[in-house]
């Protein structure tokens, strides 16, 4: 439920800054009548999403025992490289994106609606494939019983009213201090759904090691190891070469996500420009 909750919050409010960027730029520049055009390139963004996640998962049942090992191999190690170099991009770009999307408004208010849709579309897009593909290998590892999807549902929930409490001015978030914190929580899970995408590929006997256990403890539904893998990736059973890659990547990722850090934040109102309060 943690790792999920964490992740919906994070890209969730990833997209609803990038919606209350793109609606307060049309606001202020008295352009609402442009604004149902963005609502419709961010709702078939959401269908896309919603319709990728599905086709992930169905594509995933289809196959054999061997043949979804693969699949969940391949498609967490995918997920981990995306987010991974998403956290890396959000802290190079979170200054100027404002400046981005707006540019990008101005030039296509002069295409027409088509154009204002197509810029919605393709910028919470992304957001969505990628927490879809994200969400659907992270669920593969911890989806014991329903609490992966009640912290999915929380997470958009808080993700959606934060992203409205800016845009309205109710409160104001560090953005780069928010980002810092839930960046490192997002190494820290992938690195969880890393490992196991290591053990899919150790079970199906295309990585050695898999015998060679540094630990086994616990049941697989037992409550801390529930806690443990669903937050962390540590399951019961860890092989030598698991906890190997996990120390790696959490050591890399994490000294240089870090050292990329500006050195003061942006506050969310100068990310947003949102629209004055009597908006």
């Amino acid at each position: 439920m943690l790792s999920t909750l964490l992740i919906a919050l994070r890209e969730g409010l990833e997209a609803s800054l990038i919606v209350g960027i793109l609606i307060a730029y049309l606001v202020r520049a008295g352009r609402r009548e442009a604004l149902r055009a963005i609502w419709v390139g961010v709702a078939v963004a959401a269908l896309m999403a919603l319709g990728f996640g599905a086709l992930l998962s169905f594509t995933s049942a289809q196959l054999s025992t061997r043949g979804e090992e693969l699949f969940a191999g391949i498609t967490s190690i995918l997920a981990v490289a995306l987010v991974t170099w998403m956290v890396f991009w959000m802290k190079r770009t979170a200054r100027g994106i404002a400046r981005q999307l707006q540019g990008k408004v101005e030039s296509a208010l002069g295409m027409g609606s088509f154009a204002l849709a197509l810029v919605a579309f393709l910028s919470v897009g992304r957001e969505g494939l990628e927490t879809s593909l994200f969400l659907y290998a992270n669920f593969k590892t911890v989806s014991y019983n329903t609490a992966p999807l009640l912290g999915l549902i929380l997470g958009l929930v808080a993700a959606i009213a934060l992203g409205v409490l800016i845009y309205k001015r109710s409160v104001k978030l560090n953005i780069a201090k928010f980002f810092r914190v839930t960046g490192v929580a997002l190494i820290v899970v992938a690195g969880g759904v890393l490992i196991h995408g290591i053990g899919e590929f150790q079970n199906r006997g295309d990585i050695g090691g898999l015998t060679s256990t540094i630990w086994k403890f616990g049941g697989d539904h037992s409550i801390i190891v529930t806690i443990l893998d669903g937050t962390f990736g540590i399951s019961n059973v860890m092989t030598w070469l698991q906890i190997t890659v996990y120390v790696l990547y959490l050591a890399i990722t994490l000294v240089g996500f870090l050292k990329v850090l500006p050195a003061s934040a942006p506050t969310a109102s100068t990310l947003t420009t949102s629209s004055p309060k009597s908006e």
